[in-house]
């Protein structure tokens, strides 16, 4: 898809971006109850904002992982790896199959955080972790923190990946992307909403708004 065509892909999706913060509004009003989940996802938050804001940020853990949500992205998509490479200075990958959501999955795929859902998933299945369930949000907080800090440091740097997708529809499929993530992760984690509601949600929000631009144009 030509740059241009991004472009104006981007621009019909705002509407979309701007319809999905009243419904985000409403999925953390619904879930404001879940103290048992807030607060130790709150303080895994802090406790990560206290390394970041101290301490030598560690980058090459991020750049691992930002390579690998490359890979794992490709691989949805039937891709091969040709090469990895990962400093602290930055990273390479070498994939045989793209497109603009390998590009741009880094920046709103929270690798990390999935990876602390996945291990704690298959522990309780396993194990019957239940009684562990205060340390995986606490982790689950930490890691999700981790992903937005060091993403939005490594925004400030210009990446080839959002060079080569266009600004504007990569800041949309960004944002989308990471409202996407909350949207989804948010009921799943305090089951206080259900999925569909939440995505009606967020039709109203865009439908409303929608019906406002029109009235004034």
């Amino acid at each position: 898809m030509p740059k241009w065509l991004k472009f104006i892909v981007g621009l019909l999706l705002l509407p979309l971006c701007a319809g999905a913060l009243p419904a985000l509004a409403r999925v953390v009003r619904a879930s404001g109850g879940a103290a048992e989940v807030w607060v130790p996802v709150a303080a895994g938050s802090a406790c990560w904002l206290v390394v970041f804001a101290f301490l030598p940020k560690p980058m090459w853990v991020y750049v691992v992982g930002h390579e690998l949500t490359h890979v794992v992205w490709s691989w949805l998509f039937g891709g091969k790896v040709k090469k990895f490479k990962a400093t602290s200075r930055g990273g390479e990958v070498v994939l045989t199959k793209s497109n603009f959501l390998v590009a741009l999955a880094p920046y709103f795929f929270p690798l990390y955080a999935v990876l602390v859902v996945l291990v704690f998933l298959a522990g309780h299945l396993i194990w019957g972790w239940s009684r562990w369930a205060p340390l995986f949000h606490i982790l689950l907080g930490a890691a999700y923190a981790f992903h937005l800090t060091l993403t939005w440091e490594i925004l400030k740097t210009e990446q080839s990946d959002i060079t080569g997708q266009g600004y504007l529809f990569s800041g949309v499929v960004i944002f989308l992307g990471n409202v996407l993530v909350l949207l989804l992760g948010i009921p799943l984690l305090t089951g206080n909403a259900r999925l569909l509601t939440v995505l009606g949600w967020w039709l109203e929000g865009t439908a409303g708004l929608l019906k406002r631009l029109s009235a004034v144009l």
